[in-house]
């Protein structure tokens, strides 16, 4: 009974990654077809791979992802970082409201977001030129522009908003595991409170500040809904891009887009995971 309940388990598990990963997987597979057909095999070939590479629009938004995703990364990483510091400096009455609104953004739906974020930004943008209008009229060494649009700005704040919870709840967890006495022991032997942090806290909690911005790199990469209510009409993710391409006559170069995407964030999963792993190992080392 015990066998079969086993073998009953593993083909229920099975079916479910089957479900979930044969169209990825074969997207990935008629990326490599040497047709434009999307169901008949005619050979292998690397040729829409080469078509993506010269196609122009597509590089360009690759270059304006990767951008936004890096400075989104450092800065969200840096924001975040502190803010986990402060978070774990408070009493727990003040820091367990704060994580729930923290936690607000990671389970808020994207459409949600976006729709707000493009809101703010627009009344933010009427607000800025009745503002500049008066500064201008009141003197006229400094002009300032009374017409803010939305675009790579606006998509970087953005993707740094959505990013700093992941970071929070990555460093957090390192900072509770962390000795408490190895600020204090710092202090006492004439390090200030940045040098103690420097030099102590921050190894400490180093692998959390990488899981988390390797996880926020990969939410950049692959985000999409929020990007296209803030990115305006003069910027466009890769996200985007594929997006517009399939409201036209799909061609396999989104095959070949979405197989580089889903390879990417597969290899920061992967090391992700290796690094929690080792970690993991590396404390119970300790402990023993």
């Amino acid at each position: 009974m015990k066998r079969h309940g086993r073998t009953l388990n593993r083909l229920l598990m099975a079916l479910v990654f089957l479900f979930l990963y044969a169209p990825i997987f074969v997207l990935i597979v008629f990326s490599f077809n040497d047709s434009s057909s999307r169901t008949v095999w005619q050979g292998f070939t690397l040729r829409w791979y080469v078509e993506l590479v010269q196609d122009r629009q597509i590089m360009s938004a690759l270059s304006a992802t990767l951008l936004v995703s890096l400075l989104s990364t450092v800065i969200a990483t840096a924001a975040g970082t502190m803010a986990a510091v402060g978070f774990f400096s408070m009493k727990k009455r003040w820091r367990r409201p704060l994580l729930t609104v923290n936690s607000i953004p990671m389970t808020n739906a994207d459409i949600v977001t976006g729709v707000s974020l493009c809101l703010l930004f627009v009344a933010f943008f009427a607000g800025w030129e009745t503002f500049a209008q008066s500064v201008n009229a009141a003197q006229g060494l400094i002009r300032l522009p009374t017409r803010l649009h939305m675009g790579f700005g606006t998509l970087l704040i953005a993707h740094i908003t959505f990013n700093i919870p992941y970071v929070i709840l990555n460093v957090l967890p390192k900072l509770r595991q962390m000795d408490k006495n190895l600020v204090d022991a710092a202090q006492d032997l004439g390090c200030t409170w940045m040098q103690a942090f420097w030099k102590v806290v921050l190894p400490e909690i180093k692998p959390g500040i990488v899981s988390g911005a390797l996880i926020a790199f990969t939410m950049s990469v692959d985000d999409f809904v929020i990007s296209y209510f803030t990115a305006g009409s003069a910027t466009s993710t890769l996200a985007m891009v594929v997006y517009g391409m399939t409201k036209r006559r799909i061609s396999p170069k989104i095959n070949a887009i979405s197989s580089l995407l889903f390879g990417t964030v597969l290899a920061l999963l992967v090391i992700v995971n290796v690094r929690e792993a080792r970690q993991e190992k590396q404390m119970a080392q300790r402990r023993l």
